[in-house]
């Protein structure tokens, strides 16, 4: 049991490195990038977009791949690929390498998290799965409160490179522990639960599309979409919106991402713990509440304190939504293939609403001369999640779910 918690603690680690430095580090560090290379918000929208389009590719691509390797594989392949990425970044003046680098970064987000779904499954009791994807969804906040750390420090000086090196050199430290602990934990062998064998591919093929028709799985992915329409730019012009619309310091902008990763860092846990016992839709419909309300107050009130708010609100929402969607997938799918399928797809639309919203926005913030209209828009999506929501039906009943923990020795 010890190694199992372990490893869910490592995956947490992999999230705050894929997610937490790949993704949100680039929108900590925008104004400074810009004022050293050059680009105005339509690049920032065109570079988000392209990242999230490596993500949705990497989903799907792990979608196929997590069968024939393993998950445990793969999982360390992308922490590597993201660990190499994130130094390569601050060796680079061009701002197309970078954006090509960043859209690495964002498929090994994808890569790192699709098998998770899979191995949560296997190494954790269903009673406690909200928890454990609660735990592991929060990594991203980790990653976040690391960058908070380092921007004032670096950034500032004008030395943003150094905030790149050290996160890439943390990846590499947390890649090189997995590692290990997944060696020790027989995850990298091909003959682990966790790989699927063809003739069990071959087998599910009819379940599974069946199981693609069912209303709560397209509704799953039409959330998925909503998710990464709403949340990805919420984060994306953060920073530009308070540090050149706004009129904020560097240092406020920094206590407004440090808050959100501090938050992060219980939210994830607290929801996911929450989820276990009041439902995983009531905790959805607590989350999406919350994204509502954070929007709201950037679109009509972002003045003296209130960022801070907001941005408490929406962390309380933005990574518990990460561990929730999974999870409820892992109660209502018929096994862990069909998990890892459901999900992947689910990531391919999450992607997808990154990238449109990304774009947009940035598109939105240069016709209008402001990140309001945005704010706003995202809030009218929190809504209309809210409503989706309510249209889920409830987790099956433990006793007939598919998927029992794994525990391996200790």
């Amino acid at each position: 049991m010890r190694l199992n918690a372990a490893i869910v603690v490592l995956l947490t680690s992999l999230v705050a490195a894929t997610y937490g430095f790949g993704i949100y580090l680039f929108a900590q560090l925008v104004p400074d990038m810009q004022a050293s290379l050059g680009f105005d918000f339509s690049y920032v929208g065109s570079i988000t977009a392209s990242a999230q389009l490596g993500f949705l590719l990497c989903a799907l691509l792990a979608v196929w791949l997590t069968p024939i390797i393993g998950g445990g594989r793969m999982i360390v392949a992308s922490g590597a690929v993201c660990a190499l990425a994130l130094l390569l970044i601050p060796l680079s003046n061009n701002i197309l390498t970078i954006g090509a680098l960043l859209t690495l970064l964002a498929g090994t987000a994808a890569t790192v998290f699709v098998p998770m779904v899979d191995v949560i499954t296997r190494v954790t009791a269903y009673r406690y799965r909200g928890l454990a994807m609660g735990l592991v969804s929060s990594g991203t906040s980790y990653g976040v409160a690391i960058n908070s750390l380092l921007v004032p420090l670096y950034a500032a000086q004008g030395e943003w490179r150094s905030v790149w090196w050290w996160v890439g050199l943390l990846t590499v430290a947390m890649t090189l522990l997995v590692l290990v602990v997944f060696n020790k934990g027989g995850l990298l062998s091909p003959k682990v639960p966790l790989a699927v064998t063809p003739m069990a591919v071959e087998l599910a093929v009819p379940r599974r599309r069946s199981a693609l028709i069912k209303p709560w799985v397209l509704l799953i992915w039409s959330m998925n979409f909503l998710i990464g329409f709403a949340t990805f730019p919420f984060q994306t012009y953060l920073s530009s919106y308070l540090r050149t619309e706004l009129g904020f310091d560097v240092q406020f902008s920094a206590q407004v991402w440090a808050v959100i990763g501090l938050v992060g860092m219980f939210a994830g846990l607290a929801v996911g713990w929450i989820s276990d016992r009041i439902g995983l839709r009531a905790a959805m419909l607590l989350v999406y509440g919350c994204v509502v309300a954070a929007s709201l107050i950037f679109a009509t009130h972002p003045s003296g304190h209130w960022p801070l708010i907001a941005a408490g609100l929406f962390s309380t929402a933005f990574y518990p939504i990460f561990g929730l969607i999974p999870a409820y997938v892992s109660k209502l799918a018929s096994s862990g293939a069909m998990a890892v399928s459901i999900f992947g797809v689910a990531n391919v639309m999450q992607g997808s609403g990154g990238m449109l919203g990304n774009y947009g926005a940035g598109l939105l913030a240069n016709h209008s001369g402001s990140f309001a209209g945005v704010y706003a828009t995202i809030s009218g999506v929190g809504v209309l999640l809210i409503v989706l929501t309510l249209k889920l039906p409830k987790e099956v009943p433990a006793a007939t779910s598919a998927g029992a923990a794994v525990n391996y020795p200790t």
